[in-house]
């Protein structure tokens, strides 16, 4: 009789997003069994919307994709690494200058058929309230639901969490051509992006209305807690008149097609392949919707502009990362509990899928009783585990 090697159980992730998914398929890809758990469709998140896996919430852009860049070293680390979602997303982009940003329904789209493909995946469609037995990746995002955030109070105590928006989309076709251009900030030629000019009478109109405008409310002790790479519009007009002259609307790099500059920009970036949506470049906003129907459409172009989505605000939880986890994304005081994703504590889609791909080799290799070698420090993976694992615990942010 030949010899029958023991049956390996499946290791658990919870969470099917960009770091659940990423986990997942470098198990599989390493003959490691896995049950992966979804809560959509039977459960959606205040942000989600759709029942695919690896659904974008926020932005279409995975941020800039020059090596030169961190953030782009990363990209490139992670393709050499056979990442799902990088894969996905080069397979989807859309025009967006340097930027790597995708049409983030094929992208869903492919990555749930690559996951569903896969015979050592099995997708469970469930809300997981409590804690499975054996090998565990929680990758539940900051959006992880009440029942389990409850569950792993006693293992993670105080959690931590600040407010994430979401910027508007509109339909291209409803925008007037006539008064927005076509550029990329300082390239040649027509470049990737739509762009609203604004004269200095008009941002400081535009500003002033979005001091104004009525907001979502927001629990008074809660209301500094924004994620600073991520402000609402109306935060930024909060701190000064000029703060978004010098952020998401700053002129820099652009010239209207006369040559001038203009005093102010804003920019919208293609959404679909097609080319039929396109969203308001760092636009985050709580603003109420009539109060957004309103004042985004005294933009020059955007008078008419029909909205695919409003933008909106949500709570995003993680947990204190240097102090409960080890230099491997596992849990100090619960051997076999790895966390990845942003409840890890790092913001950001390509970082978060970087965690999952983390922490799926790792797992890969304990099921096999076995240590996986470690992330080399000099690399853009070594550095965001480092922040992990040295950052101040009680100062500790993503």
């Amino acid at each position: 009789m030949g010899y029958a090697p023991p049956v390996m159980e499946p290791v658990a992730v919870i969470g099917g997003g960009l770091a659940g998914c990423e986990a997942a398929w470098q198990l599989a890809r390493r003959g490691v069994p896995v049950r992966l758990y979804e809560m959509k469709p039977v459960r959606y998140s205040a942000a989600h919307q759709s029942d695919r896996l690896a659904e974008l919430v926020c932005s279409n852009s995975l941020r800039s994709d020059e090596p030169t860049h961190a953030v782009g070293l990363l990209h490139e680390e992670l393709r050499r690494l056979g990442s799902l979602v990088l894969g996905a997303a080069d397979a989807h982009r859309v025009p967006a200058g340097s930027a790597l940003a995708v049409d983030r329904e094929a992208f869903s789209a492919a990555i749930t058929a690559a996951i569903e493909a896969e015979p050592r995946i099995e997708l469970v469609r469930e809300e997981v309230c409590k804690l499975p037995e054996g090998l565990v990746i929680l990758a539940t995002g900051p959006l992880t639901s009440d029942a389990l955030a409850q569950a792993l109070a006693p293992l993670c105590g105080d959690s931590l969490y600040f407010y994430d928006s979401i910027s508007p989309t509109v339909y291209h076709d409803s925008l007037d051509h006539e008064r927005v251009f076509r550029a990329s900030r300082w390239e040649d030629g027509e470049g990737d992006y739509l762009n609203s000019p604004l004269t200095r009478e008009g941002y400081y109109a535009f500003v002033e209305a979005v001091q104004r405008a009525e907001k979502i409310d927001i629990a008074a002790f809660e209301k500094a807690l924004y994620f600073e790479g991520c402000l609402p519009i109306e935060v930024m007009a909060e701190r000064g008149v000029d703060t978004l002259a010098h952020g998401p609307m700053k002129p820099v790099g652009l010239r209207l097609p006369t040559g001038e500059r203009p005093y102010a920009v804003v920019q919208l970036r293609q959404e679909d392949k097609l080319g039929t949506l396109y969203n308001l470049v760092g636009f985050q906003t709580r603003m109420r919707i009539g109060e957004q129907k309103r004042i985004f459409r005294t933009l020059p172009g955007l008078e008419q502009a029909v909205f695919a989505r409003f933008g909106s605000v949500h709570r995003n939880t993680f947990i204190r990362a240097p102090a409960l986890l080890d230099g491997r994304l596992q849990h100090r005081a619960r051997p076999g509990l790895w966390f990845a994703g942003q409840i890890a504590g790092v913001e950001g889609y390509v970082e978060s899928t970087a965690l999952g791909l983390i922490a799926g080799i790792e797992v890969a290799f304990r099921a096999r009783d076995q240590l996986a070698p470690e992330v080399p420090p000099h690399t853009a993976l070594g550095a965001l585990l480092r922040h992990l694992r040295e950052a101040t615990p009680r100062a500790f942010s993503p």
